[in-house]
């Protein structure tokens, strides 16, 4: 596929163009938020996310948020590390555009963080003898 090839496939239903230059991912999972205000979370909420790219995330809200606001995101990432591991991936960055059906948020930076691995339960506490010896 040459340049021309991919701006052509780059044009909206309504014959826009497409002005976004990272691709979206239509990755629907439950989504926390924490609205922060300096050190202080002003505002709580859940809602979906709806798509994601590397610069951006569109998710449904429970109220309209407010945009400049710096926000926190918390979802459970639907693939497991080394088929074993689920992981949560933190997003902080601050909304730009809200509405009453979600809000979207240009990513400022991110993070994975491990929960735990499934491929090894939890075994019960075996107790240990310890003795002297001599």
């Amino acid at each position: 596929m040459n340049v021309a090839q991919m701006n052509e496939a780059r044009v909206l239903k309504n014959g826009d163009r497409e002005r976004r230059t990272k691709r979206r991912f239509e990755i629907e999972q439950e989504v926390r938020y924490k609205m922060l205000y300096g050190q202080r979370i002003a505002e709580t909420g859940t809602g979906k996310t709806m798509n994601i790219s590397s610069g951006g995330v569109w998710f449904s809200t429970e109220t309209m948020l407010t945009a400049g606001m710096p926000v926190e995101l918390s979802m459970n990432w639907p693939v497991l590390l080394n088929d074993s591991c689920p992981m949560k991936l933190m997003i902080y960055g601050c909304v730009i555009r809200s509405s009453d059906k979600g809000a979207a948020v240009a990513i400022e930076r991110y993070e994975f963080r491990t929960q735990g691995s499934r491929a090894f339960p939890p075994t019960p506490h075996q107790s240990v003898e310890l003795r002297m010896l001599g």
